[in-house]
């Protein structure tokens, strides 16, 4: 057991699988990874090429470069971070190279903030890449691990984004259960190169080497782009086998087995929450509380939001009463943030199905204390009992509207502002 915050977690998981690659760029507050990582190679305890680059467009870009040549690869970002990967992060996927890495959620400007919501991730949530959402160190530590195995496997090779909540997580210190190191090795095996079928009918090593010569990335239009993309969503469906597979096998050496979705309390559960990433924990406080009153309340946590486990999900909620789906970013424009649009039109075609309201909360890192969360289960109560919604859409632990109207913006011609018309000139 060791002392670790999610940032020193991750750094120590990728320390035990010791990738031959990690590209890293500082980003609050992702820094501490990387940080902590450089110590491990400036000591000598691993054996990766640790590569300072420019930029997140050239760490991911690294990262590409160094899987396509046959080598396991890591990198972690954030936030600006994150977005400023987003072109590359479609070449990752699209050449099927399975890259490991860690986003600390973090909102995205502007107007700047540090603080932790799933804003640069759900940005990413169509790029191709799996995105696994943790709720404490412990989890996170453990699916870093776990990430390798997936993103490796043959029906599979993706690159897998392991998310874990800004500050919440990377930066508050908990109890980690941590493995042997030869343990960890065995666990994740020696890496194996896909071998991929030519034109010509033969076989050859899909990996950048001289002796094999291939082609990655070459121009693919009308003629053969479309099923790539279908093989990349058949990757996904594959993913939902193996990402449990691999979870329990994990379980089976330490006791922690992890799957899509994460129940609590769903058995005979009335009322539901459904929430992703470390509310989950506050989610679960309250729903004890809950059922001290007498309120038969659960928390579904999702745990793997793409591939997006439809079946699980709608089989755990199909018998509540009414749920809210929480939100940490917001889809502008949208009915809804990222997780409600999904879950609800999972439930389009069923017959039994929950009654459904959405909430945004958490955003810049804005606090969700339990009491915001009971307040969710008496609004749940409420509907379950006379079927009214009311407003389906919702903000949990947002400021008074009335006192947000006051900072509504006006319109003033340059002629008028250049007059002094407005501004006290």
């Amino acid at each position: 057991m060791m002392g670790m915050n999610g940032d020193t977690a991750c750094a120590y998981a990728v320390k035990q699988c010791n990738p031959e690659v990690v590209a890293a760029y500082p980003i609050t507050p992702q820094t501490i990874i990387v940080e902590v990582f450089s110590e491990y190679v400036a000591n000598g305890e691993v054996t990766t090429e640790f590569i300072p680059v420019e930029s997140e467009h050239s760490a991911m870009s690294t990262s590409i470069g160094a899987a396509a040549a046959g080598a396991r690869a890591y990198t972690a970002s954030a936030s600006q971070g994150l977005a400023l990967m987003y072109e590359m992060l479609y070449i990752a996927s699209g050449l099927r190279l399975p890259i490991v890495m860690t986003c600390v959620n973090r909102a995205l400007s502007a107007p700047i903030n540090i603080h932790g919501d799933h804003s640069d991730a759900m940005g990413a949530r169509d790029s191709g890449w799996i995105q696994l959402y943790c709720e404490n160190s412990q989890e996170a530590y453990d699916t870093v691990i776990q990430a390798w195995r997936i993103a490796e496997h043959k029906d599979v090779l993706l690159p897998v984004m392991v998310n874990i909540d800004g500050f919440i997580l990377s930066h508050t210190l908990e109890n980690v259960a941590v493995l042997p190191d030869d343990a960890v090795k065995k666990f994740i095996g020696e890496k194996k190169i896909p071998v991929v079928k030519k034109p010509n009918g033969e076989l050859t090593p899909y990996v950048l080497h001289p002796d094999y010569p291939v082609s990655m990335g070459a121009i693919d239009l009308q003629d053969y782009y479309f099923e790539h993309k279908r093989q990349q969503a058949e990757a996904m469906k594959h993913a939902l086998r193996v990402i449990k597979e691999v979870g329990e096998e994990y379980g089976g050496l330490t006791g922690r087995r992890y799957g899509l979705i994460d129940p609590y309390m769903m058995n005979d559960a009335e009322l539901a929450i459904v929430v992703m990433g470390s509310t989950a924990g506050t989610a679960k406080y309250v729903a004890d509380l809950m059922r001290s009153k007498g309120v038969k309340a659960g928390v579904l946590r999702v745990r793997s939001f793409r591939p997006f486990p439809r079946d699980e999900i709608v089989k755990a909620l199909s018998k509540v009463k009414a749920c809210a789906v929480l939100d940490r970013s917001m889809s502008f424009g949208s009915y809804g943030g990222p997780l409600f649009v999904e879950i609800r039109s999972s439930f389009c075609y069923e017959c039994q199905k929950p009654i459904m309201i959405n909430y945004y909360y958490g955003l810049g890192g804005r606090d969700t204390p339990p009491h915001l969360l009971e307040d969710v289960f008496y609004d749940l109560k409420k509907i379950a009992e006379t079927g009214k919604t009311g407003e389906e859409i919702r903000y949990l632990g947002l400021r008074d509207d009335r006192e947000a109207d006051n900072y509504k913006a006006e319109l003033i011609s340059f002629k008028d502002l250049n007059e002094g018309k407005i501004g006290g000139r």
